[in-house]
């Protein structure tokens, strides 16, 4: 993938990440993190610009110098996964369907939930 292809998924993944801090079911850091990866590949101007930024910065950072998610961050997503359960089993979604999607939700958690805070 050349540069245009890593400012592009840099740019995606920014706007994905932006629309997430206001869609309480789509995620912000894992996509703050794309970005970062990708403008990191492409330019380090806007990678700098991204990690410095005191709002989108500090979850970049404390990933890549910790491992870890903050404990509010970790709150939102476990609420967020369970309203997506509860929203299925309103919808009436089939059992089979049901299982697939709690023990994607079981790991997801389990894996936002063992990160240090």
């Amino acid at each position: 993938m050349g540069r245009f292809g890593f400012l592009a998924l840099g740019w995606g993944a920014l706007a994905l990440g932006l629309a997430g801090l206001a869609l309480p079911v789509l995620p912000t850091t894992p996509f703050l993190l794309v970005a970062a990866f990708g403008f990191g590949r492409a330019s380090p101007g806007l990678r700098n610009w991204l990690v410095d930024h005191p709002r989108l910065g500090p979850p970049i950072r404390d990933w890549e110098e910790r491992g870890a998610i903050s404990a509010r961050t970790k709150a939102r997503a476990v609420i967020a996964m369970a309203a997506v359960l509860a929203l299925s089993l309103a919808l009436g979604v089939p059992g089979w369907a049901l299982a697939v999607q709690g023990v994607g939700i079981a790991i997801g958690a389990a894996f936002v939930l063992t990160r240090p805070s």
